[in-house]
């Protein structure tokens, strides 16, 4: 038996007795050894084996699923470009924390800078991710503890052996268990919790413990996990007066902030700031506050904060937000409350996630997801199909140029019950909120209008796709059975007046509120 395949048995052997159940391929000749075992232990339904031609849709769907069962998720390719292109799914998982377990084939390190074919340095391609160049047989119980792991595997000729092995049989399983570390204690006065998207890697319940120990107002970047979070404080806070009325002595962050700059203004704006993340220790080093903790406390003592006049400010926005008409919000808000309980969700980058932020009412039921460790529009349906593998129900909100960036994913389209509503209004809004909105050539340079009819585009890849273009088209397919994968086009209005809607709606919440505690 040849050297490889004894290798790539011990490796693979190692990873399903530690509990790796998923292994994400694409095909190649370097990886060989790798796929040939794969098929067999996927053949005696041992592993799920999931296959995708592309190497940057394979990765993003690992990462969905590891995101959605915290477990580790092999993806693996052969050499060269192959393995760069796992690089945007590395990313977010090391900025996320994420347990994908990236392996990428490679030739002998003597043919390393020889001109050998399909040969370049894959050792530590992903910055950040610590390489384990492995060339023979290692124990890699120990490397499997948090966070993305490279394994850069060197197989020699020849890849394929003739002679077979039982490799798989004794098996004995039993899966690492990755749990948050809750541990220390905090005391502090009164103040206000905030919470970013992805939680600083907890879990809802870990947090909510948190939160019912420091019994202080909660704003949420997600408020669709924390039904007690203060609604639409984005929209809120973007005044300066009322901001200022609102800010206390004391601010907690678990996470990053990463959504809207008036929540972070809020956050700069205390006078005692503490920042809970396990990525201080090592990714976000420089992250500033006045204490900075790596670990959820499990011991609080605090002083109650009044809640009521947040909740008095909430009211009165979410009476404003009540009067508004068809557009991209308004389609976000009833998908959000039509998301039936045990479902998941998934948020795509730029629009849709502050939407969410800014416009919807709290709720629990359902789990929430997002690629928020760098926030890219990357790969975005990729991570939907992975996250789907551990839901009866997936649901999903993109935008349009987000939806297009990973259509490629369709061409391994999902069996799962999925249904994805797609943003469609021709481009980039979120750049129409932003400084650079009329600057000359705006629309060729950020823009960036697609002209697409997308339902045409998913019919092309034999995807059930509807349309609809206003509020009861909408609603008479909100609350249908999902069934395998749908597409939903949200046509609403164009990006320039939804850039002036939002200012628009922000002015009325705005003067409201003021009037309604008497800051006007």
């Amino acid at each position: 038996m040849s050297n490889s395949t004894k290798l790539a048995h011990s490796l693979l052997r190692q990873l399903i007795e530690v509990g790796v159940s998923d292994f994400v391929v694409s095909p190649g000749s370097r990886n060989a050894p790798f796929l040939i075992a794969l098929g067999e232990a996927a053949s005696k339904q041992i592993i799920d084996l999931h296959v995708k031609i592309d190497e940057r849709g394979a990765a993003f769907f690992a990462l969905g699923v590891s995101k959605a069962s915290n477990n580790y998720v092999a993806v693996i390719c052969t050499s060269g470009t192959a393995a760069a292109n796992f690089h945007p799914a590395a990313l977010e998982a090391l900025h996320s924390d994420n347990k994908l377990l990236i392996i990428t084939a490679d030739r002998p390190s003597r043919l390393r800078k020889t001109g050998a074919n399909q040969t370049t340095n894959q050792l530590n391609i992903f910055p950040g991710i610590k390489t384990h160049d492995i060339a023979s047989e290692i124990d890699l119980k120990a490397l499997l503890k948090s966070g993305p792991i490279h394994l850069n595997v060197q197989f020699d000729e020849p890849l394929i052996s003739q002679e077979k092995s039982d490799w798989l049989s004794g098996l004995k399983v039993v899966p690492n268990t990755y749990l948050n570390i809750v541990s220390g204690s905090i005391e502090v006065g009164e103040g206000v919790l905030v919470i970013g998207h992805d939680r600083g890697g907890y879990t809802v319940n870990e947090i909510n413990d948190f939160a019912a120990k420091l019994n202080w107002p909660i704003i949420s970047e997600d408020p669709l996990s924390f039904p007690k979070a203060i609604a639409h404080t984005s929209l809120l806070l973007s005044d300066q007066k009322i901001l200022e009325s609102l800010v206390p002595e004391n601010v907690v962050v678990i996470g990053r902030t990463t959504l809207s700059r008036s929540t972070n203004n809020f956050i700069k704006s205390a006078k005692n700031l503490i920042v809970i993340d396990p990525r201080i220790s090592e990714i976000d080093s420089k992250r500033e506050g006045n204490l900075l903790l790596p670990t959820l406390p499990a011991q609080v003592k605090s002083s109650k904060s009044d809640v009521a006049i947040w909740e008095k400010v909430s009211d009165i926005a979410a009476g404003e937000i009540a009067s508004i008409q068809w557009s991209e919000q308004l389609a976000i808000i009833s998908i959000c409350e039509s998301i039936p309980d045990q479902s998941a969700l998934f948020v795509g980058s730029s629009r849709p996630v502050r939407d969410v932020e800014a416009f919807c009412h709290p709720r629990s039921g359902i789990e929430v997801f997002a690629n928020r460790g760098l926030a890219g529009i990357d790969g975005n349906i990729s991570t939907i199909f992975g996250i789907a593998r551990e839901f009866q129900n997936t649901f999903a909100i993109l935008g349009d140029l987000t939806f297009l960036h990973d259509i490629s994913a369709l061409t391994n389209s999902a069996s799962e019950n999925i249904r994805i509503y797609v943003i469609d209004n021709n481009g980039g809004a979120i750049f129409s909120t932003l400084p650079q909105a009329g600057v000359d050539n705006f629309d060729q340079l950020f823009g960036t209008p697609h002209n697409l009819d997308l339902a045409k585009v998913c019919a092309g890849f034999n995807v059930s796709v509807s349309s609809v273009s206003d509020m009861a088209e909408l609603q008479s397919g909100l609350h249908k059975e999902v069934k395998g994968l749908e597409v939903v086009i949200v046509k609403v209005p164009t990006r320039q007046s939804n850039a002036e809607k939002l200012k628009e709606v922000t002015q009325i919440v705005s003067s409201a509120v003021r009037i309604g505690i008497n800051l006007a």
